[in-house]
């Protein structure tokens, strides 16, 4: 018999399904590495991390610190966990929010007239051309992977399916 024009017109729910999560590994494992590369970058230059986030001018002063201290932990958490598929979705909604928070940071520098580094991968402190739009459109394209991570129900090789004994 010849299949008809409506079985070759979509794939089938099961291709789509693993399409979306081959998608979702090559966002996961991006996402996690840049997160874990961030953090790492961070972690042992606490005084230059510190520094970058004072020049924000956006949490108190004794906020800095703490913050500095567990924004490269958290960093590279979450991107440990995204990389590994453990709690993807979740990790990828706080994500979303850190990035949401750090866009609005930088925009918000740039639209006072602030000349700092993003601090974002390291650095810290005053510069001359700062190129915000750059850090901008890079960090929406981080929230755009992140989203998607959020709506997709399942990602390729994921841990957290075997770990919790998901059929993936």
């Amino acid at each position: 018999m010849t299949a008809t024009l409506e079985e070759h017109a979509a794939p089938s729910p099961t291709v789509v399904t693993r399409v979306l999560g081959w998608i979702g590994l090559a966002g996961r494992v991006y996402l996690g590495y840049t997160f874990i590369t961030a953090g790492l970058d961070k972690l042992p230059h606490h005084d230059t991390t510190e520094l970058a986030v004072r020049a924000y001018q956006l949490l108190p002063w004794q906020w800095a610190s703490a913050y500095a201290t567990a924004l490269p932990v958290a960093e590279l958490l979450l991107g440990i966990l995204l990389l590994l598929g453990i709690f993807t979705r979740s990790v990828a909604v706080l994500l979303a929010l850190g990035l949401c928070s750090f866009l609005v940071g930088i925009t918000s520098a740039w639209a006072r007239g602030l000349n700092i580094d993003c601090g974002c991968f390291g650095g810290g402190g005053q510069v001359a051309d700062p190129h915000y739009l750059e850090h901008v459109l890079r960090d929406v394209g981080y929230l755009a992977i992140a989203v998607y991570l959020v709506v997709v129900r399942r990602t390729a090789l994921a841990c957290g399916d075997w770990l919790f004994g998901r059929r993936a």
